[in-house]
């Protein structure tokens, strides 16, 4: 590896991503990782636009008309708006971070706010099933064993819920509540709480499932309510391990219904209940409050998706040659320099 020719700019970025981000602002693995990438993706940008080397990066490399087009070349290769204003929001906190820590750098913040974030010209689309692809889909896992009970609750609950991953993830025992109207607590973004009801059917599975998984735990107990077992120590499950079965069953899945979509998330669930809420006549306000959204305005995405599969339906009833068809709109991995160079610093 050369010689890094601003230290400064290196040593920011380490103390920004080991020190700042986790201990001073205490926030979560899941922004670090999101600005570790937003920053980690400008400084390859800049390194092969002047065709130089990481450690040859200075302040001075990256200007408005560097980060200008490191944020078109996002969108040329795909990613959406949203993807562009989220890169930029963890570009402008290092920056901003750089400021507070070296005002006679402040400079280069200054240069960074020159680029404003993008306005969505169009509605973003969403990944959702319809109701049919989503109960065979949580038809997959046998019940009769006990990973399979394991999962056929987990997947139950994720579309029940419409909860994110990780607060799926994060419920604890106490979180359910039994009763003639039971209900789940999820702890969301932010620390925020919400209280959504359960289908009897998901209670159902709920008490078969504590049978075999919590034998003996009493309703107020806080142990994770789905956790994994390594060397006799109980820890919640995590993320990945939520991801990778959620993608085996939607690949078992294809195979009996064609609707089920090449790569099935978890997050698939959660705008699919949206959806189906809102297809049986349910208000955005409450499906709004059920998603824990801070804004109405960001379910409205949903009410859009309604529409454009609609239109989507009766242009492909529309024959060709109607007169309506005009109205229609219709390498291996290999460690570089780079590399270590990213490790050492925080990026990686």
């Amino acid at each position: 590896m050369g010689k890094i020719k601003d230290v400064e700019l290196f040593t920011l970025i380490h103390d920004f991503f080991k020190t700042y981000l986790p201990e001073q602002r205490k926030a979560s693995p899941h922004t670090i990782r999101a600005y570790q990438k937003s920053l980690d993706g400008l400084l390859d940008y800049a390194a092969a636009q002047k065709s130089i080397s990481l450690c040859e990066i200075t302040f001075a490399s990256i200007d408005h008309d560097m980060l200008s087009g490191y944020l078109d070349h996002l969108e040329k290769n795909g990613c959406s708006i949203s993807t562009r204003n989220h890169r930029l929001k963890g570009i402008r906190a290092f920056y901003s971070y750089v400021a507070m820590r070296k005002p006679a750098l402040a400079i280069h913040q200054t240069e960074i706010h020159k680029v404003p974030f993008k306005k969505a010209e169009t509605v973003v689309s969403i990944d959702y099933m319809s109701e049919t692809a989503m109960g065979a889909l949580l038809a997959q896992p046998n019940p009769s064993d006990r990973k399979g009970l394991r999962d056929r609750f987990l997947l139950l609950l994720l579309y029940d819920t419409a909860a994110r991953v990780q607060e799926i993830v994060d419920i604890k025992v106490c979180d359910i509540k039994r009763g003639k109207a039971p209900t789940a607590v999820l702890h969301g973004k932010g620390s925020k709480t919400r209280t959504v009801p359960l289908m009897k059917k998901t209670m159902q599975h709920f008490e078969g499932y504590m049978k075999v998984f919590h034998p003996d735990t009493d309703e107020y107990s806080a142990r994770p309510l789905f956790y994994s077992v390594s060397r006799r120590t109980i820890a919640p499950l995590d993320e990945s391990s939520v991801r990778k079965l959620v993608h085996v069953y939607g690949s078992a899945a294809r195979k009996v219904c064609a609707e089920i979509p090449d790569s099935v998330h978890p997050h698939m669930f959660r705008h699919s209940r949206a959806m189906h809420l809102y297809q049986h006549g349910m208000d955005l306000a409450l499906i709004s409050q059920w998603l824990g959204h801070a804004q109405l305005d960001t379910t409205l995405i949903y009410a859009h998706a309604d529409t454009e599969q609609k239109r989507k339906a009766i242009e492909q009833a529309t024959p060709p040659d109607s007169p309506l068809k005009n109205h229609l709109n219709a390498e291996k991995y290999q460690v570089t320099d780079d590399d270590l160079l990213k490790r050492l610093y925080g990026l990686k």
